[in-house]
Formats: structure tokens, C-alpha cells, sequence
């Protein structure tokens, strides 16, 4: 039960065959006995200071017996930790009937058993030498503290009432109750020490655990759970791995269960992998074992708390000051765009970025897998899938929302990804009067986003020409924005491409901006400039009918 195959034999070498027994043994051995010498009867009528002095006698009488050695602290604290047991367990048995001999016996060796894993916890924060404790020393200290009051706490709060309190009040009561546990418990901390076993108590209870302080980092742009051990994050477009571990595979599980129950969604053996988002919006995925062969792995999408704008693009050297000026002229217009690229290239926060430039009085429909798009405007309409129930009904794809919203009168409808049939719905609406529709798509460039357009239509299950596909295409889609992660973690638009009518059978193209990679500098930094291709914008009757032809082409 205590978890450590050594015996407690501090100042040398032990006399006798009984010095050999494992910690753990000695551990239940305890447990068994004190509930011998302590019936439910006993504890019912003695003081606590009986209890304590009948437990102290048979410890020290056990630890002579085995030639067990224990400083006067540590006997104490075991003392303390047995009778707790002892005590909780009896309260426990009230209204049983009770049970004599070895089976009342093991019975209650089962319930201290608990209590001799918190001793040991315990008297590993004790033992540990101050200078052995380094760099990490209270890191191991404070972990054991958690694993000591982390149960304890949780039996002493009211989990409804704290749901109640703002987090500053419920953090001033945990550090009440784990100042009050120390001391009770005879642990030193330092108030540093003590903060952070507040805070971490705290994720572990209302929180994400260990992923607490990722979360709260905003310089992490995603968080990679590889099972309890591995966890990484991406930082300014770069991996790294991190010092965050769990306790093991079923903290994780813990964890993942925690976000999907808070949307009304479940993750197990029958539905192994689920996308969700957390409350702050940032998009999460899921897989756990039979699927995650290491153990369960999250995938976190951080909602950036800043609002990326198409200014911000520019001054970061995302865009150029040119195609900010014609990427706010093609939103205005209510061109048809179709924003392409890798994953984790950008996708969503250049739509996002578009989307500031929609008139506040135009009614927008948004459709999504998992709600992640952060639309400024008052009159937005946000719809998002529904997975199948258990029984395998129920499920809400993207086709039938996208098929919803055209009866919902929206002036416009943001797809966040086309990724199969509901291709050709998104093309009939862009193509019926609700012009300025945005989406995403997979894809590594303009032509090849176009191919897969097309195949996603086939994926409608209607059978249509390839002709038909394509002239709806050229007739649909306005513009294509290609944007990439490059090497140097900069993302960057390579590629804004005009979609600008049919030559027979295939789809023709214009560019407006290409961006020509010209080498790297000594910082790693990719070096490149964003290229105007100086050809006539194909839409510029269109800007002239919103009167901002003369910008347009001042930028070109």
C-alpha cells in the first residue's frame, strides 16, 4: 500500500529476517491491526485521545516487533493517518451490522488501505532531504501534497456551492482549507509552494488539469497531448515539447471527458473520437484507445483572445500593404472567396479577418463542425453539426444545416470548411443571390483547390457532368486566397487568385498576387516579396458599381 518495496530503516542496517519486509506489507499489516484493536464499538464511545494512544502503543510495538525504524515525526504522522482511517472507516459501518473476526478485519484493512497510500505521500514530503530536492525538488513536493489533500478537499467542498462563487473568491477559500490541511498534516510548504498547490488544486477541480497553464499562455497556439507523458505546443508557427505531464492515461481520460460533458457530448470505447470546443471557443479533438494505440491524445486549437485584423496581417508581414487594400475592396464587393491551404496554415483566421469588413446591417448564417469563427457583427446566426447519439441517429451534417440556412434569409453564409457533399449546396447558394458567402477548403494551391471542388460535388451523390460541375464553379467562386505555413513558422498568402470564366472545358485563372520566396535571412527568417502580377482585376466592374474602382486599381 505504500508503494515503495524498501524497508523504514534509517539510522543502519536492521537486525533480523523480519528488516527484509516491504514497506507496502508493513503498511497493511497496520491497517489490520489497528482495526483489531479498535472496534466500531471502541470508536463510538472513546475520546480521540484514547483512540490516538491505543494506535500510537501498537505502532510502536509493531515497529519493534519488525525492526522497523521510524523517527518520532514520521511514527506520529502514521499515527495520525491510521486513526483517521480507522475513525472514517467506523463512521462508515454505522447502521451495518457488525462484523467479527478476519472478515471485519480485511474489510477494514481495505478502507485504511487508502489511508496508508496518503501516508505515504505524506512521508515523502517529510523524508525528502532539502538538498536533494534541486531544480525539481518542489515540483515533487508540491505533487505529493496534491496527491495527499487532493481527496480530502474534495470531501470537504461542496462542489454546487463553488459553481456559484467567482474564481477569486473560490481560490481565497481553497487557500484557506490547504493552509488549515497543512498544518493539520504537519507539511511545509513555503508560500510559494503553498500558491502553487492552490492553483493546482484548483485546475485539477474546476480546470483542464495540467493544461491549465498552456491555456492561459498566449503565446501557445496549439496544445498536443501525446498520452500522459508527451505534450506539445506549437509557439510562433514552431513545436516544442513541454515539462506538463499527467498523472497517467486515466488523467488524461479524465480530462477529455471533462470538455466533451460540458457541451453535451460523451467520449468512450463506442465513440472513441469527437471534436468539441472548449468554453473560451478554442476547437478540441479527441481520440482515445481501441483508436489512440499510446493513449488518449487532445488536439487544442486556441481561440487567439486578439482580434486578427487584415491590418494586423499587414504589419506582421502576413500580406502586403496592396492586397490588404484589395482583400478589404473583394469583401466589400461581396465577392464569392474561397480561402485555401494546409492544416494549421490560417485558414479560419483569415476568414475571420475577411469577415470584419461584412456590413453590420446584412444578416450572416455561420456553419461549422465545432464553432470556432469570432464574427464582430450584431446580426450573425451561428450553426453547428450534431455527431449520432449512441444508437447511430440523430446526427445534423454540414449538408442539412447548409441546406437550412437557405431558408433562413441570410445574406450571406460563412461555410468553416467544405469538406464533402455540401459542396455543391455551398455552390447552388452562392449562386442564388447571397453573393460576399465565404469558405475553406484543404488544399496546396488556387488549381488544386478548384479539383477538389469538384470532386466534393461528386460527392453529393448527384450525378452530374464534369462540364456542369465546372461552369457552376466559375459561375460560383470569385476569388481564391491560397495561404501557408512556411519553414520559418511565418503564414503567409502565396497566392490571390481571380477565378475568371470557362475556355472550353476547363476553368480559367487569373493572379493578382503571388508571393516569389527570394532566400533566408541570417535571423531564419524567410525573405520574399508579394508580387502584383499588374493585370486588370476581372471584379473591377463590380468595385466601380460600389464605387471603389479607383482604389482598386491603384493598388493592382
Amino acid at each position: 500500500m505504500f508503494g515503495r518495496e524498501a524497508t523504514r530503516d534509517t539510522a543502519g542496517p536492521a537486525t533480523g529476517g523480519a528488516a527484509s519486509a516491504p514497506v507496502a506489507d508493513f503498511g497493511e499489516h497496520l491497517a489490520q491491526e489497528v482495526a483489531r484493536a479498535i472496534p466500531d464499538s471502541l470508536v463510538a464511545t472513546a475520546s480521540r485521545g484514547e483512540l490516538a494512544r491505543i494506535t500510537s502503543d501498537l505502532v510502536a510495538r509493531e515497529c519493534a516487533q519488525r525492526s522497523v525504524r521510524l523517527t518520532l515525526l514520521e511514527q506520529r504522522n502514521l499515527v495520525t493517518i491510521l486513526l483517521n482511517g480507522r475513525i472514517g472507516s467506523a463512521g462508515r459501518a454505522v447502521g451495518q451490522a457488525p462484523e467479527a473476526g478476519a472478515a471485519g478485519a480485511a474489510g477494514a484493512g481495505t478502507v485504511a488501505g487508502v489511508t496508508a497510500q496518503q501516508a505515504h505521500a505524506r512521508l515523502q514530503v517529510s523524508e525528502m532531504p532539502r538538498a536533494e530536492r534541486g531544480a525539481g525538488g518542489n515540483r515533487s513536493q508540491v505533487d505529493a501534497a496534491r496527491e495527499l489533500l487532493h481527496p480530502i478537499i474534495v470531501e470537504r467542498l461542496d462542489a454546487g456551492a463553488l459553481a456559484k462563487l467567482p474564481r477569486a473568491e473560490i481560490e481565497r477559500q481553497m487557500s484557506e482549507l490547504v493552509t488549515e490541511l497543512l498544518a493539520e498534516h504537519r507539511l511545509q510548504l513555503n508560500r510559494a509552494e503553498q500558491r502553487e498547490l492552490t492553483v493546482t488544486l484548483l485546475n485539477e477541480m474546476l480546470g483542464l488539469g495540467p493544461l491549465e497553464p498552456l491555456l492561459a499562455d498566449e503565446t501557445v497556439t496549439d496544445i498536443m497531448v501525446n498520452g500522459p507523458y508527451q505534450v506539445y505546443v506549437e509557439r510562433r508557427g514552431k513545436l516544442d515539447l513541454t515539462g506538463v505531464r499527467f498523472r497517467d492515461n486515466a488523467h488524461v481520460l479524465n480530462i477529455a471527458q471533462r470538455i466533451v460533458s460540458r457541451i453535451g457530448r460523451r467520449v468512450d470505447e463506442s465513440v472513441p473520437l469527437v471534436d468539441a470546443r472548449l468554453q473560451d471557443g478554442s476547437r478540441v479533438n479527441i481520440i482515445i484507445p481501441p483508436l489512440a494505440i499510446d493513449g488518449p491524445s487532445i488536439s487544442i486549437r486556441k481561440f487567439s483572445k486578439k482580434s486578427i485584423t487584415l491590418d494586423v496581417m499587414a504589419r506582421q508581414e502576413n500580406i502586403s500593404p496592396a492586397m490588404n487594400t484589395v482583400l478589404k475592396i473583394a469583401s466589400r464587393c461581396r465577392l464569392n472567396i474561397l480561402i485555401s491551404g494546409g492544416t494549421g496554415s490560417g485558414k479560419t483566421t483569415l476568414l475571420n479577418a475577411m469577415s470584419q469588413m461584412i456590413d453590420h446591417g446584412e444578416r450572416v448564417v455561420t456553419i461549422e463542425d465545432a464553432a470556432e469563427l469570432q464574427l464582430q457583427q450584431p446580426h450573425v446566426v451561428r450553426l453547428e453539426t450534431r455527431p449520432a447519439n449512441i444508437e447511430g441517429d440523430g446526427e445534423i451534417t454540414m449538408r442539412d444545416l447548409v441546406k437550412n440556412a437557405l431558408r433562413m434569409r441570410p445574406d450571406r453564409i460563412i461555410l468553416g470548411e467544405i469538406r464533402g457533399g455540401e459542396a455543391l449546396d455551398m455552390l447552388q447558394a452562392m449562386n442564388t443571390g447571397h453573393d460576399g458567402s465565404m469558405c475553406t477548403i484543404h488544399a496546396n494551391r488556387p488549381r488544386e483547390a478548384l479539383t477538389r471542388l469538384e470532386n466534393m460535388v461528386g460527392m453529393s451523390g448527384v450525378n452530374l457532368p464534369a462540364q456542369a460541375v465546372r461552369t457552376q464553379i466559375a459561375a460560383a467562386v470569385n476569388m481564391i486566397l491560397q495561404v501557408s505555413r512556411m519553414r520559418d513558422g511565418v503564414r503567409r498568402i502565396t497566392h490571390v487568385t481571380e477565378v475568371v470564366g470557362m475556355e472550353g472545358d476547363v476553368v480559367t485563372t487569373q493572379d493578382l498576387f503571388v508571393f516569389n520566396f527570394q532566400g533566408e535571412g541570417l535571423d531564419g527568417k524567410l525573405r520574399g516579396q508579394f508580387t502584383p502580377s499588374g493585370l486588370r482585376p476581372h471584379f473591377l466592374p463590380r468595385a466601380e458599381y460600389y464605387g471603389l474602382h479607383q482604389a482598386l486599381l491603384e493598388a493592382v
